[in-house]
């Protein structure tokens, strides 16, 4: 039997607090939890809330501490690519797909930038992998986003499932609706987890059949958004990792025979003569 592949993506958000030595400490933390890739965000404040959101909200003007120093990219790329890693980056604003294109292997779209055509096209058109994240949005919202990436160039997309609020209450997961973004649009798809739980994961997983986790993790419980509740620890992640892992070994060749922890105990199966343990040959010769 083939076996299966899953990605792990670290979400390292804006966790870095704006230090190249942290963000550097999280790519490497992010290869030994066992993940594939790792990821940031690249935003402007300015360019990312209206002048009317920002005139008003102190909240909204301090997330300026948020953002990634864009300098931090190229080193936070190759040291990715040193530990075995995909590099990627979310673009928020349109010159930051050119800014990151040298540099990651794949664009991420966040759900709330999933109805902005201007950017999906941007992406689309530097053929690169594309992977977005659907929260917030019904089915017909993802279908255009499709056809938009689609038909302006990208031919290797990633849906990710998601519920965008952080964090997600395990009950409004809506883990089903895997399938049915798989069956109305043909795509690979996954999940963006802001559960903090385990169930979730291994459900996505092994029941539905995400192909792709996206999950945000911090490495120390001083990151920014580490209060909101939606960021996995080092220790927590690596574990649910490891048992997906564990399980997709665990499938085996699919043929039904001894395997060979068993093949010992094979003689010490009742009789068919009498129903009693060992088989008779064996009772014959064994001694304590």
């Amino acid at each position: 039997m083939k076996k299966e592949n899953i990605e792990f993506i670290a979400e390292v958000s804006s966790n870095h607090n704006q230090s190249l030595e942290r963000s550097l400490h999280f790519i490497d933390i992010s290869a030994q939890v066992g993940c594939s890739s790792v990821k940031f965000q690249l935003f402007r404040i300015n360019e990312l809330f209206s002048k009317e959101i920002l005139k008003k909200s102190k909240k909204h003007r301090e997330r300026v501490k948020w953002e990634l120093p864009l300098d931090f990219v190229p080193a936070l790329s190759s040291h990715a690519h040193e530990k075995g890693l995909n590099f990627s980056c979310t673009p928020f604003y349109l010159d930051a797909v050119s800014e990151l294109e040298p540099f990651v292997d794949f664009y991420k779209i966040a759900s709330y930038e999933l109805l902005w055509d201007d950017l999906l096209i941007e992406c689309a058109k530097t053929k690169k992998d594309v992977i977005i994240s659907t929260g917030m949005a019904n089915i017909n919202e993802i279908k255009h986003a499709v056809e938009v990436l689609k038909s302006n160039g990208c031919d290797n997309l990633t849906l990710l499932h998601c519920t965008s609020a952080y964090p997600t209450p395990y009950k409004e997961a809506n883990l089903s609706a895997i399938k049915t973004m798989r069956d109305d649009l043909g795509c690979s798809i996954g999940w963006s987890d802001h559960t903090v739980n385990p169930g979730v994961i291994y459900r996505a997983i092994h029941r539905w059949g995400a192909k792709v986790i996206e999950f945000h993790l911090d490495i120390d419980s001083k990151g920014e958004e580490f209060s909101s509740g939606h960021c996995w620890l080092p220790k927590q992640i690596k574990r649910v990792i490891q048992n997906c892992n564990d399980g997709i070994e665990s499938d085996g060749d699919g043929i039904k025979q001894p395997s060979l922890s068993e093949i010992p105990d094979r003689d010490w199966r009742a009789d068919p003569s009498d129903g009693l343990r060992p088989l008779i040959q064996i009772r014959k010769i064994w001694e304590p």
